[in-house]
């Protein structure tokens, strides 16, 4: 693919900005932008505000201890006295992950959603106390939300779970198009999309484009989920005698259906481990998506008496998580299976960037078992992605025949190859924006400018349902206290006669080896201590020599070692102490019978 062009590169940086006026629509995202994951997409004019999508991003390896990470809602927190409607464009985590912990902190005064995602969202809220009440209205292709700044319409698209809509918004100042996730499929499992309402939306020429970037760097089309479905039908039919396993995301409804099917048509009954495909698979039975009868279910307990060649086992895992049930079923921990020779092992996915030595130990551990294993190669169609390749995305942008462009939801690289094909595709390059978290373009009568300010928009951690972004100060000093370690520094003060009773002791844990860092002690003691006599030559509180110590270590410490450990002042206000513990000697020391009438 080429290269963005000198120019282009030069233009958006040395790019004008302008100053946010009283009557202009302003678009910003909170996630989705420089990552894959936590897409929430926001459109404010006057006192309201349209936020598009509320989803988590899962941690990576370095965030120990962490479940979710969400977006920072303190823009919208502030704003609670606008108006919030969140309309949700289809069922996936990365979509819908974060609703619970918004409505924690925001007023919200509708949620809008598609069927599929309705039903996962009830079930999700059913596991936070007082959400479970909330209401959540139903859309489709054909619904219209009005409020008083913006009408919304929606059009079908395509992805790799039911019901998934793009979006078009009309605002004061123009029309904005957001797709969504979506690919283009020509032989659909469910919905097709809708390109005459596409081509109809674009023959009035919107006026901003936001595209899912996803799979910008794959230049070919990708193949149908249909492909995928015949693939795993035929080898279950391949390997009749053997036990199936097959592992795939239990976010792609589509996929199991089909999976379920296939195991049908071999007269094998199945049976799903691992709670999101449990909740998925239920879900999906109850909507009509996934058609399978009870009696072609297996139960647990049914599990140990069933021939092989009756099973198909539909887990999670295909990522290689530690506690996900084919991660456990590799090393032989699982409550329920346990691997035989032969048992034949379906990976029906691709490892995400990132999970490739996880998914590879539990690989391995399945050969070890005399397992076959079959991953997605050229040699089969096991996996198919839900997400644009860069030919569909031309396709899209010629549908909707934007004026400017946003590419979203991808990481930083997917984003800039998503704007080159559309510079490719047409649109000029000054017209283009790529933007952080946080930034703010402003559309204002049909045209797009960028802002000159932005929006706080970092990462929250959490840790179990805590939303109040302690967890993300604790995973900050714990990968401080990883990195570069601590410095406790204990002083000794009269606080009586504002005197430092003798030079400051300095531990260190975790930042440099004591023997080896003598000289460097020595001079950080006498630097501490010249700046506490400094500030004691006046009346001083205990907070204001702890800040005292900190200001003066942390900036000497990192100009000798180029590392910024934790720095804890321990302050002992030494002659109170002593008389505590001449007192408590003395109690020590009393005869018990003086010690009882003291009692009494």
């Amino acid at each position: 693919m080429p290269k963005l062009t000198e120019y282009n590169i030069e233009h958006t940086k040395n790019r004008k900005t302008y100053r946010v006026e009283k009557n202009d629509t302003l678009i910003y995202a909170l996630g989705g932008l420089g990552e894959v994951g936590k897409n929430m997409y926001c459109f404010e004019h006057d006192n309201e505000i349209l936020i598009v999508d509320c989803g988590v991003l899962f941690p990576d390896d370095d965030l120990l201890g962490v479940d979710y990470v969400i977006p920072d809602y303190h823009h919208l927190i502030r704003m609670n006295k606008k108006h919030k409607t969140l309309v949700i464009t289809h069922g996936h985590e990365d979509h819908i992950g974060g609703i619970p912990f918004l409505l924690k902190q925001v007023n919200i005064d509708a949620i809008y959603a598609p069927r599929f995602a309705k039903a996962l969202i009830q079930k999700k809220l059913s596991e936070h106390r007082g959400l479970e009440r909330t209401k959540i209205i139903e859309i489709n292709e054909e619904s219209n939300v009005q409020t008083k700044y913006f009408q919304v319409g929606f059009f079908n698209t395509i992805h790799s779970i039911p019901d998934s809509l793009g979006i078009l918004i009309n605002t004061p100042n123009g029309r904005i198009v957001e797709t969504g996730d979506f690919k283009f499929d020509f032989t659909p499992v469910g919905t097709n999309a809708d390109y005459q309402k596409m081509a109809f939306i674009g023959a009035s020429h919107p006026d901003l484009l936001m595209s899912d970037s996803t799979n910008s760097e794959v230049e070919t089309m990708s193949i149908s989920e249909r492909v995928v479905g015949k693939e795993v039908l035929e080898i279950m039919r391949n390997h009749p005698k053997n036990r199936m396993i097959v592992a795939t995301f239990a976010s792609n409804v589509y996929r199991v259906a089909q999976i379920m099917e296939a195991a049908v048509k071999c007269n094998r009954k199945v049976i799903v481990f691992g709670r999101s495909m449990e909740n998925v698979v239920e879900i999906g039975r109850k909507m009509g998506t996934i058609k399978i009868k009870n009696s072609q279910m297996l139960k647990p307990e049914e599990l140990a008496h069933t021939p092989d060649d009756k099973v198909c086992i539909i887990c999670t895992g295909s990522q290689g998580e530690p506690l996900a049930a084919l991660s456990r079923i590799s090393k032989g921990t699982h409550r329920h299976i346990h691997l035989k020779p032969g048992d034949t092992i379906i990976f029906s996915s691709s490892p995400i960037p990132g999970n490739e030595e996880s998914v590879n130990r539990v690989v391995d551990n399945l050969f070890r078992a005399g397992a076959i294993v079959l991953n997605k190669s050229i040699l089969n169609n096991l996996h198919t992605t839900g997400h644009a390749s860069q030919k569909e995305q031309k396709l899209m942008i010629q549908l909707i025949r934007p004026k400017y462009f946003m590419p979203v939801h991808g990481e930083y690289k997917m984003l800039v190859h998503h704007q080159q094909t559309a510079i490719d595709t047409g649109i000029p390059p000054e017209n283009t924006f790529i933007c952080a978290n946080g930034d703010i373009l402003i559309l204002r009568d049909h045209k797009v400018l960028p802002s000159n300010w932005r929006f706080q928009g970092d990462d929250i951690y959490v840790d179990g349902n805590d939303v109040s972004g302690l967890s993300t100060a604790v995973i900050k000093d714990r990968r401080i206290l990883a990195e570069n370690g601590l410095v406790a520094v204990v002083i000794a003060i009269d606080s009586k006669t504002n005197t430092l009773l003798s030079q400051p002791v300095i531990v260190s844990r975790g930042f440099v080896f004591i023997k080896d860092s003598q000289g460097l002690m020595r001079e950080a003691s006498f630097i501490v201590s010249k700046s506490l006599q400094e500030i004691m030559k006046e009346k001083t509180t205990f907070s204001e020599l702890k800040n005292c110590v900190r200001s003066t270590l942390e900036p000497f410490l990192y100009k000798k070692t180029h590392r910024n450990p934790i720095v804890i002042p321990v302050i002992i206000n030494s002659k109170q102490t002593m008389e505590q513990l001449q007192k408590k000697r003395k109690m020590r020391h009393a005869k018990p019978n003086e010690t009882k009438e003291k009692e009494d």
